[in-house]
């Protein structure tokens, strides 16, 4: 199975975050999974990618040229896709990937989060999402959907994506049946 992991690349995010990132990759390249994110070699981005290298797995890299003047991308990966821009960057996200888990980000792992759910809602695809909830990192956001649900702006959450508290339930919710 192809796992798109979303989630921050900022190298300032604390150890309880990073050190979830790691299990997580180090999880997928022992259950012979492959790695699908966004190249970046620091924070979730970095965390996962290396838990995947460092037990031998496979990863895709996508990412705009581009971004090398923000980020630092990752040079272990198993295979490394050059878009020209985030949007498709996106679509490469949606096309090779099986699975889709949101880790701990900011605004631009939100703009992947809510376009994947939107996708999913709009059913251009029936795969699974996992919200990674690390720490309650996305306990406020959740709330959120729960009252935009109570007032009758979302369908249950649900009934879109998963909410998992540790990398054993991420495979768990993976391993499912529909």
């Amino acid at each position: 199975m192809k796992i798109c992991v979303y989630g921050s690349g900022s190298r300032m995010i604390d150890s309880i975050y990073t050190d979830k990132a790691y299990e997580l990759g180090s999880e997928i390249a022992k259950r012979r999974h492959t790695l699908v994110f966004g190249g970046g070699n620091f924070g979730m981005m970095g965390g996962c990618a290396k838990g995947v290298h460092d037990n031998n797995g496979k990863s895709i890299g996508i990412s705009p040229k581009w971004i090398n003047n923000f980020e630092l991308l990752c040079d272990e990966c198993s295979e490394f896709i050059y878009v020209d821009t985030m949007d498709e960057r996106k679509n490469k996200f949606l096309e090779l990937s099986d699975a889709f888990v949101i880790t701990p980000g900011g605004i631009g792992t939100f703009d992947e989060f809510f376009e994947i759910i939107t996708l999913k809602k709009l059913k251009r695809h029936d795969k699974k999402i996992i919200v990674f909830n690390i720490n309650g990192f996305f306990d406020k956001i959740i709330e959120m959907m729960e009252e935009m649900h109570r007032e009758g702006f979302l369908y249950k959450h649900g009934e879109i994506f998963k909410t998992a508290g540790t990398v054993d339930e991420i495979f768990e919710i993976l391993h499912q049946k529909p």
